[in-house]
């Protein structure tokens, strides 16, 4: 059952209510779905200086920042794709390359995915979340090379213990769902790439991302999914693929060559994440405590070269004030164009080599043998106590440019309020303008907003997703409660096609 979303010609548009949503939250052995709990406590911080002043109205098309004008992205349209606050998080966004105009946007919790044929101007809504398991999530969206819309996610009853998710946890596994019209309808077959049933000594499966090859060359039409699998002595990344339409999914091979500590924190292996050249190469990157470590496949996801550590980083987990979970894991991407091979790699992470949070990006002009010198993505003066984080890199494969969408606390002199900006390179990663994709800081008041934001780009048009948390949906009484008060987010921006 679905329910039409119109999007009108205002910033920021709120809906009618959905379609009920299965929106349960499982808090058993102290976790909830959509994840972990707070740390207790709030951070306060003096002001960092001059208080920033918001502009509003129709006409808004700055956001002022400390004296400096952080202007609007251009042709800005925002949309709440969920109605009513909620444990909703985790979105990732997915373009079409047959025809741009279809748009899909996954989140959690349960899965869901949010559709739209006009380019983001209407979209509708449904749950994807499979009936025989209590809660699903982790979600990740492609479409593959003839124009499925594929969503990949994990599904179990109960959870193992806080962080060490492989001790004491139940049935689980990793599924997809396809939608052979675009993402309007979905297949009622739940497929699995790898399931476990209720046993002691099960591994845990987490944090699933899906890549497909729209490259037309040698591989086109597979579908790639890493993950991280925790076991009771470590944390691996896994890697399936499928060669017929995500109809059946190889047997797991470990890819890394060294596994991480056991427990969802600093020196896991973690954060899987990939891209695919126009020769169908693969590359991937994912966090090890203070590095980014990257590998190839060159033969479709049959075997991987041995990884390096590409980039040394600040540790990959930390504290955001009032945000009950946070990280910098790794995103890669690539600019398809130029030769056989294609151009430039890009790398895009959070740390805090510099105090307070930074968006960082890397490049590699030869196909990942060696890398840039990290750049600082946020334009904000560098140890100004700002944070940015969560940040999520999109290559548009028309015009090259790199965009990268995060959460942006440089209008909030407490440190605490984020707006959402997407920094855009058109000159292959050395500077990054920044624009205000949202223009009302909102506080997260110690919620869980999600392991990851989303972005896509083609053409120049560009499509975020995040997660907020309203002004007035979390009650005094309820304060740092991590579920039930966020609300999923979608962005347009359009840029020149050149």
């Amino acid at each position: 059952m679905l329910k039409r979303l119109s999007c009108p010609k205002q910033d920021v548009i709120r809906i009618a209510p959905l379609v009920s949503l299965n929106t349960r939250t499982f808090v058993r052995d102290h976790r909830t779905f959509g994840h972990r709990l707070p740390i207790p406590g709030r951070l306060y911080r003096a002001g960092r200086g001059a208080l920033a002043v918001l502009l509003f109205g129709p006409l808004v098309v700055s956001v002022r920042v400390f004296g400096r004008r952080l202007r609007r992205a251009p042709q800005t349209r925002i949309m709440a794709l969920t109605s009513q606050p909620g444990s909703f998080s985790e979105p990732s966004v997915a373009i079409d390359p047959h025809d741009p105009q279809h748009v899909v946007v996954a989140y959690q919790d349960n899965a869901h995915v949010a559709y739209s044929f006009d380019a983001g101007r209407d979209w509708a809504s449904s749950s994807v979340a499979p009936r025989n398991y209590s809660v699903s999530g982790d979600v990740s969206v492609t479409y593959d090379n003839r124009g499925h819309a594929i969503v990949c996610f994990i599904a179990f009853d109960k959870l193992g213990t806080y962080n060490y998710w492989a001790h004491d946890g139940g049935r689980n596994g990793i599924f997809i769902r396809r939608s052979l019209d675009g993402g309007k309808t979905w297949e009622p077959r739940t497929i699995a790439v790898i399931k476990h049933p209720t046993k002691v000594g099960i591994p845990w499966e987490d944090k699933p991302y899906i890549v497909a090859d729209q490259t037309g060359g040698p591989f086109s039409g597979n579908l790639y999914v890493g993950w991280t699998r925790w076991t009771l002595a470590n944390s691996e990344i896994m890697f399936s693929r499928s060669t017929d339409d995500g109809k059946t999914w190889s047997p797991p091979i470990e890819i890394d060559n060294h596994p991480g500590l056991p427990r969802d924190d600093n020196g896991a292996d973690e954060g899987f994440s990939g891209t695919i050249g126009p020769d169908g190469t693969l590359y991937v990157v994912w966090a090890d405590g203070s590095h980014i470590v990257f590998t190839t496949s060159r033969n479709g996801g049959r075997t991987f070269a041995r990884t390096r550590d590409i980039i040394h980083t600040a540790p990959i987990m930390f504290k955001v004030q009032d945000v009950s979970r946070s990280n910098g894991f790794p995103v890669i991407a690539i600019d398809p164009r130029g030769p056989k091979r294609g151009g430039r790699l890009y790398v895009a992470w959070g740390d805090y080599r510099n105090g307070d949070l930074d968006v960082f990006c890397a490049t590699s002009a030869d196909h990942g043998l060696t890398w840039s010198p990290a750049v600082r993505v946020n334009s904000d003066p560098v140890h100004d106590g700002a944070d940015q984080f969560f940040p999520w890199l999109a290559v548009d494969p028309i015009t090259g440019a790199a965009n990268i969408v995060f959460y942006d606390r440089r209008s909030d002199p407490t440190n605490n309020k984020s707006i959402i900006v997407l920094a855009r390179s058109t000159d292959g990663g050395r500077r990054f303008v920044n624009y205000a994709w949202t223009r009302k800081p909102f506080d997260p008041h110690g919620t869980f907003i999600g392991d990851y934001t989303g972005l896509a780009a083609r053409a120049g048009r560009v499509y975020g997703a995040w997660t907020i948390v309203p002004s007035g949906a979390v009650p005094a009484s309820s304060r740092h409660a991590p579920y039930h008060h966020d609300v999923v987010q979608a962005g347009v921006a359009v840029f020149s096609k050149r």
